[in-house]
């Protein structure tokens, strides 16, 4: 029988797999094979909060982390002959396992120095501390559910901010602001907030793009994790390729911490 070797991963899905891989916190990898998971235990899962499953789907493969063996051989029991795409699915899922509580799907996204596509240069583009006063502003204005999915004031580069200027000598209202959090392998997480008022104008784009470019400029490997469609949007103008997802799953448990099975 010839065994045909694996195809080789392009650069931008290995840097992306090497990132999860590390976020697993156990030596873990992304099955070579199409198609293929491979769940392992891992209590201290940067995939999901502590206790959860967390599913990763990275260019058609799943690293999966279950937080002791007796969930993660009922996770692997659960997802047996599911198509890995189904373990970004939420309904897919919650049919296969007994969820109590779920994060996601959310898409992740990539792009390469050579497959950026910058929106035009806005002189409007102001550079400020992430925690300046126009960005507190902006979320408050966003609302509570769009700031903490943003969450812009969490991250380390400086925040790129695009206002709506009101009268002379007024700056006025921050209406977009995007910067992004240092993440292992030197990888730059976007964070990424527009007023709802300025929605559909091009906003998110424009301070987006300079966040991306201060990411590259630096050698970082800029990631785009959303859910809204709107948000991957943007995220394929500006030249990301969505290249999976992330998932993140409580389980059901009896009295004596026990996972129980698919109802």
């Amino acid at each position: 029988m010839t065994i045909r070797p694996e195809p080789p991963v392009a650069p931008l899905l290995a840097a992306a797999r090497r990132l999860w891989e590390d976020l697993a916190g156990v030596p873990a990898s992304f099955p070579p094979a199409a198609g293929a998971v491979n769940v392992v235990v891992s209590p201290e899962s940067d995939l999901c909060p502590a206790g959860w499953v967390g599913i990763v789907t990275l260019g058609g493969s799943a690293l999966v982390t279950a937080p002791d063996e007796h969930t993660a051989e009922t996770v692997r029991q659960a997802l047996r002959g599911l198509p890995v795409e189904a373990l970004a699915d939420a309904a897919a899922v919650r049919d296969a396992l007994p969820v109590t509580a779920l994060l996601g799907p959310a898409a992740l996204a990539y792009v390469s120095p050579e497959n950026f596509r910058p929106a035009e240069a806005s002189s409007q583009v102001e550079r400020a501390d992430g925690h300046h006063p126009a960005v507190r502003a902006l979320e408050r204005t966003a609302g509570p559910e769009d700031a903490a999915e943003a969450a812009l004031d969490e991250i380390t580069s400086p925040a790129f901010v695009l206002r709506e200027h009101g009268d002379p000598g007024d700056p006025g209202d921050a209406v977009a602001a995007a910067g992004y959090r240092s993440w292992p392998r030197r990888t730059a997480h976007l964070s990424v907030l527009t007023a709802p008022a300025a929605r559909g104008r091009g906003c998110a784009r424009t301070v987006a793009s300079a966040a991306v470019a201060h990411a590259l400029a630096a050698g970082l490997l800029p990631q785009w994790r959303a859910r809204p469609p709107a948000s991957r949007r943007v995220a394929a103008a500006l030249g990301f390729e969505e290249l999976g997802a992330q998932l993140s799953v409580e389980l059901a448990q009896d009295r004596r911490g026990v996972t129980l099975p698919p109802s």
